[in-house]
């Protein structure tokens, strides 16, 4: 006699949850429509009998899923457009339309939401990088599995999808030191964000390991994202450092036109290094050395913890730390002794 066919059976052929079996099967919300169509063809499949039961389209099972940003953000188009163009390619291939909100300030004042997330006419929530905590905190209250993509915060109790800051900025200043400089300024604004904040501890990192000292006064952790800003902070160094490590390619831009303004050759007389690999790291003379941020890899990841997420919900918090890599370029040479 044949042994008859379980949930279990089904869950361990498709390397899923039980929990997620019963979901699909029971017309329950928490699954994706993608996975829950895969499991009901393995169930037919295998020869299971279950009672198809209908879905509320209002309480799950939708078949949308929502991304968010700052109307900042959204005007990144170099970074972040090219992440959500990931996010939309890779959720239309798991079956998942891509809902899109831009967040105002007076929304993130007010703590006002889309009207898909405080309708739930989403099975899931891609929050583009840093809102408020008070915002997104205010998302994951709706229990709507929700994902983060380029933010984290201690406060902030939900998947997210990021680079790994540290190690990248540690290897972009372990190249400055490799070429012999030993006065290298940090430039950025750790206030403004987690990433920058790693950057940073990236560099200090990077000094420690060498047991070079670090000068204070070369660290430069509250600039504004300014040409002018930045032309004043490098015109008011009073010792030139013989590089200059950005924590990301507007910076990295501003700083080497300051420098150049001054009449310093970049790299003969001091060397520049950014973070992002955007447009403007390749648009300056010399091109930049920056660290490159693999972006479809962003959008890939993030929606595959989302659609993991909602047939998981009770699993544990994941940070998902992406690799990024150094792209040596004629901004970067040994130190002119």
């Amino acid at each position: 006699m044949a042994k008859k066919v379980s949930m279990q059976d089904i869950a361990d052929h498709l390397n899923i949850s039980k929990n997620s079996v019963s979901q699909a099967l029971s017309g329950k919300p928490g699954v994706s429509p993608a996975t829950r169509k895969k499991i009901e063809e393995t169930a037919k499949e295998l020869g299971y009998q279950y009672k198809t039961m209908s879905v509320k389209t209002n309480n799950g099972g939708t078949g949308n899923i929502g991304l968010i940003a700052s109307d900042l953000a959204f005007s990144l188009q170099s970074f972040f457009g090219k992440i959500y163009l990931s996010v939309e390619k890779e959720a239309t291939n798991k079956g998942l339309n891509v809902l899109i909100q831009s967040v105002s300030n007076e929304a993130k004042e007010n703590l006002t939401l889309p009207s898909f997330i405080e309708n739930k006419q989403v099975d899931g929530v891609l929050i583009l990088s840093h809102i408020s905590t008070e915002y997104i905190n205010k998302v994951i209250a709706t229990g709507i599995p929700t994902v983060t993509i380029d933010h984290h915060h201690p406060l902030i109790q939900a998947d997210a999808i990021l680079t790994n800051n540290r190690f990248a900025a540690y290897s972009a200043v372990k190249h400055l030191i490799d070429l012999g400089h030993k006065k290298i300024a940090f430039v950025g604004d750790t206030r403004f964000s987690p990433s920058y904040q790693e950057r940073l501890e990236g560099y200090l990192l990077a000094f420690g390991e060498h047991e070079l000292s670090v000068d204070q006064q070369l660290i430069f952790s509250s600039v504004e994202e300014s040409e002018v800003v930045v032309r004043d902070l490098v015109d008011s160094v009073g010792t030139q450092p013989t590089a200059w490590f950005c924590v990301n390619d507007g910076l990295g831009f501003f700083v080497q036109s300051a420098l150049q303004q001054k009449g310093l050759r970049v790299p003969d007389d001091v060397s520049v290094c950014s973070f992002d690999n955007g447009q403007l790291s390749r648009l300056a003379n010399p091109k930049i050395t920056t660290v490159d941020i693999d972006l479809e890899l962003y959008g890939r990841k993030a929606i595959e913890q989302l659609v993991w997420r909602m047939d998981n919900t009770d699993e544990p918090i994941t940070e998902l730390l992406l690799p990024a890599t150094l792209l040596k370029r004629e901004s970067t040479s040994k130190v002119n002794k």
